[in-house]
Formats: structure tokens, C-alpha cells, sequence
């Protein structure tokens, strides 16, 4: 089994492509939850529920980790499945980074275990 430089990169750009899916998750729950608090305790002007924040939010960090998970997976060369699997739910957290990691993980099929 050969092992070349396309799955190590994939792998980073997934790991990159989740962190930033999960931070801007989280983001969006403390959004959510400030903007909670002053929807409730101040004026009712344009008013965007904050629930909305939230489900956004935790679906970002959900798909973040699973990125991350992809990721380590496509640089321990382990599980194709999981690898590609990661590089799809990259794509949702930044579709650059995630068109390239699809891509690579493809052409890589051959060095998974």
C-alpha cells in the first residue's frame, strides 16, 4: 500500500473545515443565548427567535465534529468510509476546504486499510 501525500492533506483540511464549523457553531449558540436575554428583558423591535440561533448553531457543531472525526480518521488512513464521510460534513462547514477534502479522500481510496 502506497501512501502519498493526498489523504494527509485531506485529513487537515477536514480537521481544518470542522474546527471552523465548530467554532462557528458555538458562536451561534452564545448568539442565540444573548440574544434570548435581551429579547426578554428589552425592546421587542425586529425580533428573530433565538431558538433559530440555536438549532443553526448545534447542527454546526455537530457537523464540525464529525469533520474533525473524518479527518483523523483520513490521516491515520484507517476507515475510507469515515474519511469520505468526515469530507461531506466538511463541505458543510466551508465548501472550499471541503471540495478539495472530497476530492482528495476520493483519490486516496486505494491507501485506506
Amino acid at each position: 500500500m502506497e501512501k502519498t501525500w493526498k489523504s494527509t492533506v485531506a485529513g487537515i483540511l477536514d480537521i481544518i473545515s470542522g474546527a471552523t464549523g465548530f467554532l462557528v457553531g458555538l458562536v451561534l449558540v452564545i448568539v442565540g443565548l444573548v440574544w434570548g436575554y435581551f429579547t426578554i428583558a428589552g425592546p421587542k423591535g425586529l425580533f428573530i427567535p433565538p431558538m433559530i440561533f440555536w438549532i443553526v448553531g448545534s447542527v454546526s457543531i455537530i457537523f464540525g465534529v464529525i469533520a474533525v472525526v473524518g479527518g483523523v480518521y483520513a490521516l491515520q488512513r484507517k476507515v475510507w468510509v469515515l474519511a469520505l464521510a468526515g469530507s461531506i460534513f466538511a463541505f458543510s462547514c466551508c465548501r472550499p476546504l471541503g471540495i478539495a477534502t472530497i476530492v482528495l479522500t476520493a483519490l486516496s481510496k486505494h491507501e485506506f486499510e
